[in-house]
């Protein structure tokens, strides 16, 4: 009998990172093997997790979907990756696909934990699935309306990606706020304004937060007009955070509101599964405007290098996107 052998990165924090090798899972009738072409890395969570700054309570709840390892040892962790499956029930055979899995040059799962990469989404592109999927859930549990004046602060992919889909609404101002003055280029291409912190437009209709410091969130409390609302999409992590609400919080009376993917937002919940979000999220990513976003691609065996870099705060990479074209695995045991 021959088992089959892949590689796959796994975080041991604090900082560090190694390549391991091990042994797939027999597939059942009902599972697919996917042969990775292109997996992505999460600054937010993934560069949290490798140095070791993840709160203990949030150990068990901050789980992706197919990680292994429980924190605070050594996990594989990760979740946006497309591949091709390789072997499977039949119709399967052949297709692109995304899955919420680690970075790995191979696995097993369940058939109905992969979904099909529409046919006008590239591969390369497909791997923002998880990220547009957080952007989704975020329009939704704001609500923005037409003609909404909307800011966006912190422009990273999360708070890119939601700044791209809210410019699609009618009559909206969209803005997108940073400290790094090349994000400029980005906004751009994406159809947004831009602005510094100290320049950025005030007096806003909603204001969604992505920065992950606090200096970000006490700027996103300063633009929202009266009665407005503040969106928070950052994991600040074991990060401690001084809110400035002494200012104009109570008298605005504004609303500061957590959204977060783990749970389809209550707006939606009772209509719209995980899977169907994500299908949703896979769809949207066919906008070329979103290749704005990418660094320069990375080899797979440069994993544990690339997670020291993404670390460094003073690292300004937006998405890190890996490819596995040239890794080889190590022969199949017999």
């Amino acid at each position: 009998m021959t088992a089959d052998i892949a590689r796959a990165l796994w975080l041991e924090p604090p900082r560090r990172a190694s390549l391991r090798t091990e042994t797939l899972p027999c597939a059942g009738a009902d599972d697919v093997v996917v042969r990775t072409s292109y997996s992505a890395i999460s600054r937010g969570t993934e560069t949290l997790v490798y140095a070791g700054a993840v709160p203990e309570s949030e150990y068990d709840r901050m789980r992706a979907p197919f990680q292994a390892g429980t924190l605070p040892g050594a996990v594989k962790h990760g979740y946006a990756n497309v591949g091709v499956v390789e072997r499977g029930p039949p119709g399967w055979l052949g297709r692109p696909v995304f899955c919420l899995y680690p970075h790995q040059t191979r696995y097993v799962v369940p058939r109905d934990a992969v979904v099909a990469v529409p046919p006008n989404v590239p591969a390369e592109r497909a791997v923002l699935a998880a990220n547009m999927e957080t952007a989704v859930n975020a329009l939704w549990d704001a609500g923005p309306r037409v003609g909404d004046r909307i800011s966006v602060v912190g422009a990273g992919v999360i708070g890119s990606l939601v700044a791209g889909l809210c410019v699609d609404l009618p009559g909206v101002a969209v803005e997108l706020v940073d400290i790094d003055s090349g994000r400029a280029s980005v906004a751009s291409a994406l159809g947004a304004a831009f602005a510094r912190p100290e320049n950025a437009t005030g007096g806003r209709d909603l204001v969604f937060h992505a920065s992950a410091s606090a200096a970000g969130l006490n700027t996103a409390l300063s633009l929202a007009g009266p009665e407005a609302e503040i969106v928070e999409l950052s994991w600040f992590g074991t990060q401690a955070t001084s809110v400035a609400l002494g200012g104009v919080f109570h008298s605005r009376r504004l609303t500061l509101k957590a959204s977060q993917v783990g749970t389809v937002s209550p707006a939606r919940a009772a209509r719209w599964s995980h899977r169907r979000r994500l299908a949703l999220a896979l769809d949207l990513c066919a906008d070329a405007r979103f290749d704005v976003l990418f660094a320069d691609d990375a080899d797979f065996d440069s994993l544990p290098a690339i997670m020291e870099r993404l670390a460094d705060p003073a690292d300004r990479t937006l998405c890190q996107r890996i490819v596995y074209a040239n890794c080889q695995d190590p022969p199949c045991i017999t």
